[in-house]
């Protein structure tokens, strides 16, 4: 009988934050996450097409304040050792970034429908890919300039400088001890000789300005390193379960 075979082995390394507050610097210490308030400045002078970034912190049940179109919901992730798909991950737990965007014409980011609204109304918690509501939620509010056509470029420079306030979090939780994590969990992509080959056909969009996916970008569903399945020509591709658990796949939308 022939053995099984491990492709990849990936560790996912936890850490549970209890609460999030507004800084000067970005930092995590008995589950406070700390969000560096001075931030927002930086980000704008890096991006040509955004006039303004909004940071907030929404606590737990309380939902019900207004938003402009929901762009992305975003976990903080980071890669350890290795490459998407394998070695060893950390992320937080209890946090996610919200990306919501409009110009300063309140013209709102979106192509087939907005989402502007009473952000309860807006957004089903505890569902996959969504806050709990019991989660913290960084909003990321971004103003991006008026009368400009609306092409790819507006939102992708949404989504840049979204990426690189995470990344200035990412840099910190790389640092953290893996032994201090709340859980930890392996996960190995194995090949199984005698078994049936089972395939997972996932269909994504690849259009337009805002129907865009990222593949393999540098960090677990970033932005940075990646390429857009527009620009490779929405051709299929063959994601190892691992890669896809890790965040290879970050959807635009």
């Amino acid at each position: 009988m022939n053995k099984e075979k491990v492709l990849r082995r990936l560790v996912i390394k936890a850490f549970h934050i209890n609460k999030v507050e507004l800084g000067d610097e970005n930092s995590i210490s008995e589950s406070l996450l700390m969000i560096d308030k001075k931030i927002s400045k930086e980000l704008v002078d890096n991006e040509e097409l955004i006039e303004d970034i909004n940071i907030n912190i929404i606590k737990p049940n309380q939902h019900n304040i207004y938003i402009n179109t929901i762009m992305d919901i975003v976990p903080i992730s980071t890669k350890v050792l290795g490459k998407i798909g394998e070695g060893i991950t950390h992320t937080l737990t209890g946090v996610y970034v919200m990306i919501t965007g409009a110009d300063s014409k309140k013209k709102q980011m979106h192509e087939f429908g907005s989402s502007e609204g009473i952000l309860k109304e807006q957004l089903v918690l505890d569902k996959a890919g969504t806050p709990s509501k019991d989660d913290y939620i960084i909003h990321f509010d971004v103003t991006l300039k008026p009368d400009i056509p609306y092409e790819r470029k507006l939102p992708l420079s949404a989504f840049r400088a979204s990426d690189e306030f995470i990344q200035g979090i990412r840099a910190i939780l790389k640092e953290l001890d893996g032994r201090d994590s709340t859980e930890s969990h392996e996960y190995l992509d194995k090949i199984r000789p005698d078994s049936k080959k089972v395939v997972i056909v996932k269909q994504i969009a690849g259009q337009g300005a805002m129907y865009d996916n990222q593949l393999f970008s540098d960090e677990p569903s970033g932005v940075l390193g990646g390429k857009s399945i527009i620009d490779v020509g929405n051709v299929p591709m063959i994601i190892s379960p691992n890669e896809y658990r890790d965040g290879a796949l970050r959807a635009m939308t």
